[in-house]
């Protein structure tokens, strides 16, 4: 979001990759792939080493430093390859394998977030490759390669594009006869896990994080000592619980091997049926979200007690970094905002909560410098905006870090945060386009780490340029297919339609560049809504219970003469 007036944050724009002779004759390699190999044979083996990270980039150099092994999205066992981008660098990473000569290998590989490609060369004969545009889920790359007569060795690559987002590729297999370099050993059964933590609890659910495991594909969460639930990943939240009761936790981890010994346990109460823990909530089904300025940039300057009855959620920005790492603080603009006193706005917060509205604290913004990156800044980010909380009566709080976020350590602050003000916690989120492209991207990851308790992620549709589609296609900012073709990115890699909101500025002063009208602001919810009104991008099936629409800001819109909430605010709360 935006402090200054009329500023934009000239960022690269985005343009769509395999255009121009060059790139055109790599597309055209790519696509003169020869024949997939025939079902390999009972003796073929998989020749590539560290076929799935699991040992970290053992085995394999990325150009650039440009890959990283992460813990989530994983396609199989509990690791896989990111690798971004930069410059002139496309983030290749390569291995060589040991091959017999004159023989087939089948070559793939699972792939999601940017353009990923996939090859292998040196083989003696045909080098291959193949490509995706793209995915916000996983998609298998796959084709074959034959080997030359004297041929004993192959580099196989994976690589991104110029410009664009990080991949995420795991297991690759190159898969024939074994040249005389064997393959990876079959795992053995995987250690107990360790670390495991209580995190929130409601009156029916506790949620549980706990260490990774290196081998395990998977882990089994046992209450008081019987099966609960399963995960894929390293967190899990066990459901149906009576309140205000104890229980007990352990987790094993599991791969094709079998099962490791349970973790040591950890106890957790549900809360109390009757004691919220902390703020209510009562963010309606179909939301309007409004940003407050605490600040005067030129747009009209506000009270609390002016911001229209159309917005549900009261965003106001921002809080301000300290010393403390991680920690936050508010300190109210009185002089900038005509003499306004902390009193007033404490008993404007209690009117609009009468009222049915939720107003919340913003950490972040364009100049934010609020950085969460360790246990200890968790803590202090936890802690301190609990305290907000307690002090001014906040119901919650928006994430809106435009400097980059850690999606591990934001993820325990917020679940800390959570512990402490109780289910009644509203949390929303305003990620810019670039962040939730794929759900490899940290903004990305932490909205699915925190699904349970999360309320809405309003992305920001503009100062952005062009952007990927969940088609593939590429958008530019300013239609109702940029919003509608993004936000199915979001609706489709796991969010709840609930959890996805539209955020637009409130008029052509509010952001340097993407404003739509409120028109096709509500054109784009009917097309996620309900399928109609939409632009040469339709969802394949449509989200009634989409959350609604954001806006930068309350100030702006007020100075437009509050058209942008007098449009919108009404349509989405017509909503089926």
């Amino acid at each position: 979001m935006e402090r200054s007036a009329g500023s934009s944050r000239h960022r690269r724009r985005r343009v769509r990759p395999l255009l121009g002779g060059a790139v055109a004759g790599v597309m055209a390699g790519a696509l003169a792939v020869t024949g997939l190999a025939t079902t390999a044979q009972a003796a073929d083996v998989n020749v590539a080493r560290n076929a799935g990270f699991e040992s970290g980039l053992a085995n394999w150099a990325c150009s650039g430093g440009s890959g990283a092994v992460v813990s989530s999205p994983v396609h199989g066992g509990t690791s896989a390859l990111k690798a971004t981008p930069a410059g002139h660098d496309n983030a290749r990473c390569a291995q060589t394998v040991t091959v017999k000569p004159g023989s087939t290998y089948t070559l793939s590989s699972w792939v999601q977030g940017g353009y990923a490609y996939l090859g292998a060369s040196g083989t003696g004969t045909t080098d291959v490759s193949t490509w995706s545009p793209g995915s916000s889920g996983w998609t298998q790359l796959r084709t074959s390669f034959t080997t030359g007569p004297s041929t004993t060795s192959v580099t196989v690559y994976t690589h991104g594009w110029y410009g664009q987002a990080a991949y995420v590729a795991d297991d690759i297999q190159v898969t024939g006869p074994d040249g005389g370099g064997g393959t990876d050993p079959e795992p053995g059964v995987p250690g107990a896990p360790a670390g495991l933590a209580a995190g929130a609890v409601t009156p029916s659910s506790v949620a549980l994080t706990w260490n990774a495991v290196p081998g395990a594909t998977g882990y089994t969460v046992y209450r008081n000592g019987t099966k609960a639930t399963t995960s894929t990943g390293t967190s899990a939240t066990v459901t149906g619980l009576a309140a205000d009761t104890a229980y007990q936790f352990s987790v094993s981890a599991t791969n094709s091997a079998g099962e490791s010994a349970k973790s040591a346990a950890v106890s957790a109460r549900t809360a109390k049926a009757t004691d919220p823990g902390g703020p209510t909530t009562s963010v309606p089904k179909h939301a309007v979200t409004g940003y407050w300025q605490n600040f005067n940039n030129g747009a009209a300057v506000q009270k609390l007690s002016d911001v229209p009855a159309h917005y549900d959620i009261i965003a106001v920005s921002f809080a301000d970094a300290t010393a403390t790492p991680g920690a936050v603080t508010f300190n109210l603009d009185s002089a900038g905002l005509n003499g306004y006193t902390v009193d007033q706005f404490k008993a404007d917060i209690k009117a609009k909560q009468a009222a049915g509205k939720n107003v919340i604290i913003s950490v972040g913004g364009e100049k934010g410098t609020v950085a969460v990156n360790s246990d200890a800044s968790a803590t202090a980010f936890a802690d301190s905006v609990h305290a907000l909380i307690q002090e001014y009566g906040f119901n919650g709080v928006d994430i809106d870090l435009e400097n980059g976020l850690n999606s591990t350590y934001m993820t325990k602050a917020l679940r800390s945060l959570s512990s402490k003000a109780g289910p009644g916690l509203v949390i929303t989120m305003a990620p810019q386009t670039i962040d939730m492209q794929s759900t490899s991207g940290e903004y990305f990851r932490t909205a699915l780490n925190i699904k349970d308790i999360l309320t809405v992620v309003n992305m920001q549709y503009y100062n952005s340029g062009s952007m990927l589609g969940c088609d593939g296609k590429v958008y530019s900012q300013g239609s109702v297919d940029f919003l509608t073709a993004l936000a199915c990115i979001q609706l489709e890699g796991g969010l709840a339609p609930s959890q996805v909101g539209l955020g637009v500025p409130a008029s052509t002063r509010g952001a340097g560049s993407g404003y739509v009208a409120p028109s096709v602001v509500n054109a784009a919810l009917d097309c996620l809504a309900k399928g109609t009104s939409c632009g040469s991008f339709k969802p394949s099936r449509t989200y009634p219970d989409i959350r609604g629409a954001m806006t930068w800001s309350t100030n702006w819109d007020a100075t437009a003469g509050n058209a942008w909430s007098n449009a919108v605010g009404p349509h989405v709360h017509g909503l089926p």
